[in-house]
């Protein structure tokens, strides 16, 4: 990119580092940000269902091939985009979500997908909004306190609270006005799926998937906090506040991370997570251009537990 653009994102970027993590200053910023038609918003998955109803709404799409991934660009709810399947995993994300930062100059990050429910009342078909991650499979004691990012100095890390707001709102009215119509009813009573409900809080991630009750109590001993756990998000938040880009991150709850976690597992994606993130991240689009949803303060560390 040159001439106009070049000059556009150097006077972007001297405003972004005068207003960083100024709370009275971030709608002003953001507002800046979304009126621009140059930066597009990175959409990220770890399996393809999570994606797939955004790809077939995208208009005008192509795609590029960077590092083994398929980033396909395009037009949705009349805003560009960026979609992508990370794969599953901390360090598939974190690769994933450095190539939106650097290749596609993204202006923000959404990761949608499912996770499981370990928090009290956190039930299959919720849906949770990460205020704040941790990784808990970080552990480089006894040179740094366990769970703390080594050289960080933080071990929880917010995301973005004005998106966490805006998704928030999407996600009650989805579950208020579609979800009864966009899953269908045997699905709905096949997983119990009888009044949802939408929580913020701590996400918890790791390179396992936790599958038994011993295994997701022992991290809920550890994190009583925490409210789901899964694969991703901590290594999102890590990149994004290292690179000071604003990010939400969603999660569908599609078991509980015990015993019966893998069971029907792909069935729950394909029938409900994937209407989940397509009808969720079509309302978050459409209001996307609202200063009010998002805010530039992402990231920000929060310390240690």
């Amino acid at each position: 990119m040159h001439g106009a653009g070049t000059q556009f994102y150097a006077a972007r970027r001297t405003l972004y580092d005068a207003v960083r993590f100024t709370p009275t200053k971030c709608l002003f910023f953001w507002s800046i940000t979304l009126i621009s038609p140059l930066k597009p918003l990175g959409i990220v998955a770890a399996l393809h269902a999570e994606i797939a109803g955004l790809l077939d709404a995208m208009q005008a799409r192509r795609v590029q091939r960077i590092g083994g991934r398929d980033y396909h660009c395009g037009v949705l709810a009349g805003r560009e985009c960026v979609i992508v399947l990370a794969r599953v995993g901390k360090v598939a994300a974190a690769a994933t979500v450095v190539t939106l930062i650097h290749a596609f100059d993204v202006q923000a990050i959404v990761f949608t997908g499912v996770a499981g429910g370990i928090g009290p009342g956190v039930a299959v078909g919720d849906i949770v909004i990460g205020d704040v991650f941790m990784q808990h499979d970080m552990d480089a004691s006894p040179l740094f306190p366990r769970y703390e990012i080594p050289l960080l100095a933080a071990s929880r890390l917010a995301s973005t609270a004005a998106m966490n707001d805006g998704m928030a709102a999407c996600a009650t009215a989805f579950l208020a006005h579609d979800m009864a119509t966009d899953i269908a009813p045997d699905e709905r009573a096949a997983f119990g799926l009888r009044m949802p409900q939408v929580h913020r809080g701590l996400i918890v991630s790791g390179d396992c998937f936790v599958s038994g009750a011993t295994h997701a109590n022992e991290i809920l001993d550890a994190l009583p906090d925490a409210l789901c756990v899964e694969m991703e998000g901590g290594a999102v938040a890590q990149v994004c506040f290292e690179y000071g880009v604003p990010f939400t991150v969603v999660r569908t709850i599609s078991d509980r991370a015990d015993a019966h976690a893998a069971t029907d597992f792909m069935h729950f994606v394909n029938a409900v997570a994937s209407a989940y993130a397509s009808g969720l991240l079509r309302r978050y689009l459409a209001g996307f251009t609202d200063a009010a949803t998002a805010s530039v303060a992402s990231g920000a560390p929060v310390g240690r537990l």
